[in-house]
Parts: C-alpha cells; structure tokens; sequence
C-alpha cells in the first residue's frame, strides 16, 4: 500500500501503451478520457488510503508531505489532461505518445516527493525532466516549439550537471547517499560540502525557475502547447519544492538559519526580477510565465522562514496557485483557438463576447494578484505572517509592494476584457472539455477563498513532522 500510488500510475501509463497501440490511434480522444478516469481514480485513492511509513531501509518514505504534494501532482495533471482534450493539433494525432510522457513525467514526481536518498532523488528528477523537454517540441512541425524545445533541454541539461556535480562532493564528503547522514554532517561545517550543496540547490533551481535560472521560461511558455504549459507551470514546480524540502528542510537543525538566508535572497531577486519582466509583456503567456516566476519568489519565503508554518503557507500556496494559473492558462487557451493567437489584444471586449469566460479570468486573475477573498489572498497574507514571524520583514515588505505593481498587469488584462471595444462580436467557443475545467478552477479559487480552513489544517499536517 505505500507504493499503491506509484505503482498505480506506471499500472496507467503501461494500460495506454496497450490500448494506444491497439487502436489509439483511431480513437485518440478515448485514449485522453481513460487517462483522465485513471487519474481520477488514483487521486481517490490517495484521499482513501492513509498507509504511512519508510521503505527499501528508509530510501523512499510516505509520510505526510509526500502524500499531500502526490495529491497536487495528481489534480494539476488531470485538470491538464482534460483540458488537452479539446485540443486537435499534435497531441490529439499522437495522443500515445502524448499521454504516455505525461504519465511518466509524473512516476518521476511521485518517486521525487517520497526520495530521502540522492541517488533516487537524482533518477526521479530525470524520468521527470526528460519527458518534459520532448512535450516542450511536440508539435515537431512547428520551429518555434522546437526552438523551446532545445532552450529547454540545454538549460535542463546544465541544472542536471550541476546536480550531478553538488551529488559528488557531498558523497565525497560523507561516503553516503542517504539524506539523514547528509543533515548530519552539516554540523561539521565542511566546505566541500556546503559547496556540493549549493550546486544541488543550483541545479533545483532551475527546475522550479528561480532567479537567475529561470531564462528557459517565457520562451517555453510561448511555444509549447497550453494545456501542457498549464501543467509545466504548476507540477513540475512542486516537484522540486519537494526536493528542496527534503535536501534542506526535513531535520535542517542547526544549519537551517543558513539555508534559511539562501532562499531569503533567492526569493527577494525571484519576486523582483519575475514582476518587474512581467511589466512590459504583450502575450499572455510570456505574462502568466513572468508572473509564475515572481509566484515561485513568494513560495520561496515560506520557506526562507524555516519553520513549520512557513512550510505550510508554503503548501497552501501551492494549491492557491495550482487552480488559479491552471484556470487562467485555460482561460487562453479558449481564447487562443478562437483567435489564433495569445496575444494581448486578443482578449478586447471578451466581456461583451463571452461574459461567463471574462469573468473566470477575472476570478484566476484577482486570486493571482492576491486580491480579497480569493484563495490567492489567503496564500499571500499567510506566507507574507510566516516570514515576518521569523523576522524577514525587509523581504516582506518589498514583496507587499511588488504585490502591488504585479496588479498593474493582471488588473492590464481586465482591462482589455471589460474595456476596450471587441475587435469582432462573434462569441468564444468553448469545448466542454474546457469548460469543466474552467468551473473546476473557477469553484475551488471561490470556495477556497471563502473558506480556506480545511486547506490549511492539511498544509500544517503534511509540514509540522518535517521538524
């Protein structure tokens, strides 16, 4: 039962190879719905199952936080499963091809959220990745998808060296893989290993998009399909939240005021430098990538604060910023099939064509800019109280005031929806596919917004035995 989850998804994955290759291709679209049922089925059982302990001598764990942040992987990838059903472009052609990488990108996280041994942690980290770089170029046809598509395997490339490098000077150092003798050796100070450490927290980095290891981004976004980008944004994201939870949080003890420091400056650049490059963007999705780095800044101060509750809002955020990005990407993914194109200009007057879509973007956006009572302002408001009770209240402030430039270009955006005049009045269609995930997103920001309490209690269970 401590690997129902993991085993159930390769269990998927290894179904759709069949099925795919019986007659997948002829039905593509009932190839989408059985992963999407599938995924449906493993989220349940994760809510149902509560089997806790270590295994393979405490190399993979199931506790808490592995099973809270296995349920994120497991909802952001059904909403963008789903959502990609509407699509007929190259994934719906080679939908086996598709929906087997997607699954397999996620065995990785799954394994990723439960590795407490850096040889696991390093093979999970690239059965992640690598599918990642072959669905950023799926549409081969298209030069600029395989444009992102190499930028974003030569930067994944160079985060995997310097993972790989930080791996050998702290093996070197310790003569172990296993993370709880790693935490123990910190108290030596020794600095090869804390050099080995920074080339680790280097190379995580760019997996989550930090500043300066974040260049990969805007050019992927634009490029690559969306539903798979709402999915990249948020899944892979919380993937190496994990890691950098279990390298450096879980029993951090007396190192933890040092590491505490590092993620305090990586989140004031990330905050800074993620909305500041929002400002001047044209096209949605370079927007939503921008403003997605400045996310993954506010994330980074639960846990600069080092602490149990920094964790959680940390956790909580996550959730926040799983259904409002997912939603707003679907949101332009409407808009783009009607359009032609995510730029801007294409949402003028959205609010006079199709006021049920304007008004979910609104929503995704004012939760995004963390705006009362949306899910956003509580993940704001509580990882803003973590961080100032461990005495970060210069970070806090200059992220209270980012915070409100970043609304300069969400509220941008509302703009064109319910100001400007509509550059044509026929209405935006959208595929019941997306439109369940749209109502999905559109629920859970309100109703998490209005009462956000059961999703916090979890947040402190999954973070509080870290410590």
């Amino acid at each position: 039962m401590l690997l129902a989850l993991e085993l159930g998804v390769a269990a998927l994955a290894l179904v759709v190879f069949g099925l795919g290759l019986v007659g997948g291709r002829r039905r593509p679209g009932e190839l989408g719905g059985v992963v999407a049922v599938g995924l449906a089925g493993l989220y349940g059982l994760s809510l149902l199952v509560d089997a806790r302990g270590p295994l393979f001598d405490g190399a993979f764990v199931v506790d808490g936080l592995a099973v809270f942040l296995k349920q994120v992987f497991l909802l952001a990838t059904l909403l963008a499963v789903v959502g990609g059903l509407a699509r007929r472009d190259a994934a719906s052609a080679r939908t086996l091809e598709y929906h087997l990488l997607i699954l397999t990108s996620l065995l990785g996280m799954m394994v990723l959220a439960s590795a407490r041994e850096l040889v696991l942690l390093f093979v999970a980290f690239e059965l992640m990745s690598i599918p990642l770089y072959v669905l950023a170029g799926f549409a081969k046809r298209d030069a600029r998808a395989v444009e992102a598509s190499l930028k974003f395997f030569l930067v994944g490339s160079l985060s995997t060296a310097l993972l790989a490098y930080g791996l050998s000077f702290v093996y070197g150092v310790t003569g172990s893989t296993r993370l709880d003798v790693v935490t123990r050796a910190l108290g030596g100070g020794d600095g090869l290993l804390l050099l080995g450490l920074l080339l680790i927290l280097a190379g995580v980095g760019f997996k989550i998009a930090a500043f300066p290891f974040h260049m990969w981004v805007p050019d992927t976004y634009e490029a690559a399909a969306t539903p798979f980008v709402a999915w990249l944004s948020v899944a892979p994201k919380a993937a190496g939240f994990a890691a950098l939870l279990r390298i450096f949080v879980e029993r951090a003890g007396a190192s933890a005021s040092l590491w505490g420091g590092v993620a305090e400056l990586l989140a004031a650049l990330t905050i800074v430098a993620g909305n500041l490059m929002a400002l001047p963007q044209t096209d949605a999705k370079r927007l939503l990538a921008y403003s997605g780095i400045a996310h993954i800044g506010y994330m980074l101060l639960g846990l600069a604060a080092m602490s149990p509750h920094g964790v959680a809002m940390m956790l909580f955020y996550l959730v926040a910023y799983l259904f409002s990005n997912i939603g707003a990407f679907m949101v332009v993914e409407a808009v783009a099939q009607a359009e032609g194109a995510s730029a801007l200009r294409s949402f003028r007057g959205l609010a006079q064509r199709s006021p049920v879509l304007a008004l979910a973007m609104l929503l995704f956006l004012l939760s995004l800019g963390g705006i009362p009572f949306m899910v956003g302002f509580w993940a704001k408001l509580y990882v803003f109280w973590a961080a100032a009770q461990a005495g970060l209240y210069g970070v806090v402030l200059l992220a209270a005031i980012l915070t409100v430039v970043a609304l300069f270009y969400y509220l941008l955006v509302a703009k064109q929806m319910y100001i400007d005049a509509p550059v044509r009045a026929t209405p935006v269609p959208v595929p019941p596919a997306l439109l369940l995930v749209l109502a999905v997103s559109a629920v859970a920001v309100v109703a998490l917004g209005l009462y956000p309490g059961p999703l916090l209690d979890a947040a402190l269970r999954a973070a509080t035995p870290l410590f």
